[in-house]
């Protein structure tokens, strides 16, 4: 009973916050305000120092909030195995790369598109799980990733509406640098997740422990991207350039992402966590089209 609840409650926790992110990080990345708009890797460094901190909470927790044994831990699993610990490097330095690009996304495409086309993410994660993992699809695994492919290409689908010319063409190209960031984002996100994944099955480390380690390498590329990306603009107004409430919780959803998706892997299972998906696709959608205002569907 205990541990249906918790599924469930992972399952919900994962529907709020994938359409509470996505929502939260269009609406910022595109408020008019006064003065300088918040820096995406800045965001993204925050955001992995916040979601070590939390790791390392739940590590002390589960080791009856002994600072002893927290100490212990970490020092046997990050500090005397450096050969598991640099594993971790490629798959938190290609995250970052995709938490950035994401920013880069939901800044050109609304909120609607930008979900659906990330579900290529799946098609990418197929591909990865076959090549390295080994895995076989059944027939109607791979026609399902067909439709997928088909739905995806026709949300991409230019609209025929009448509208002015110079208006369309920056509409365009900003589109297109959004698509091609999803794009890139969903062949990261596919390579990484199972990286990681055949990681955490070749070892039996501590989830939490592993998002430590993850989160440590993020920091360090996130911190080198984000000087030398926006070096000059911190100089001028300081890392937390732009930062609001509005900020804050997109930063503080990012860091619940990795360790939400965490709980979902040890308490559900990938079915459901697909059904919770599609629903925040929905929920998304309706949102976008009804109170963000910058989503028309087409005829």
């Amino acid at each position: 009973m205990a541990s249906a609840k918790l599924k469930y409650l992972s399952l919900g926790v994962l529907v709020f916050q994938t359409t509470s992110l996505v929502l939260t990080m269009r609406y910022s990345r595109t408020l008019q305000g006064d003065g300088p708009r918040y820096l995406a890797s800045s965001a993204v460094v925050v955001a992995e120092f916040l979601k070590i901190l939390t790791c390392v909470g739940l590590v002390f927790k589960d080791h009856s909030y002994s600072g002893r044994a927290l100490s212990s831990i970490l020092r046997q699993e990050i500090l005397h195995k450096p050969i598991e610990t640099l594993k971790l490097a490629i798959p938190s330095g290609i995250y970052t790369l995709q938490n950035n690009l994401l920013y880069v996304a939901l800044s050109n495409l609304d909120a609607a598109t930008y979900q659906v086309t990330y579900q290529l993410k799946i098609l990418t994660t197929a591909l990865f799980s076959v090549s390295m993992l080994g895995r076989r699809l059944g027939v109607y695994q791979w026609l399902s990733l067909l439709i997928l492919m088909a739905g995806v290409a026709l949300v991409q689908w230019p609209a025929d509406s009448p509208s002015d010319p110079q208006k369309e063409q920056l509409t365009a190209g900003s589109q297109f640098v959004g698509l091609v960031a999803v794009l890139v984002a969903c062949c990261s996100s596919g390579f990484a997740g199972v990286y990681f994944e055949k990681i955490l099955k070749e070892t039996k480390q501590s989830v939490w422990v592993r998002n430590i380690q993850l989160g440590m390498f993020g920091l360090v590329f996130g911190i080198f991207g984000m000087l030398a990306y926006d070096g000059d603009r911190i100089q001028q107004h300081g890392m937390f350039q732009g930062y609001n409430m509005l900020t804050w919780i997109v930063v503080a959803l990012q860091a619940l992402g990795g360790l939400v998706i965490a709980a979902v892997i040890k308490y559900a299972d990938n079915i459901l966590k697909g059904f919770a998906t599609s629903l925040s696709i929905i929920l998304s959608t309706l949102i976008s089209y009804f109170w963000l205002e910058d989503f028309e569907p087409t005829r």
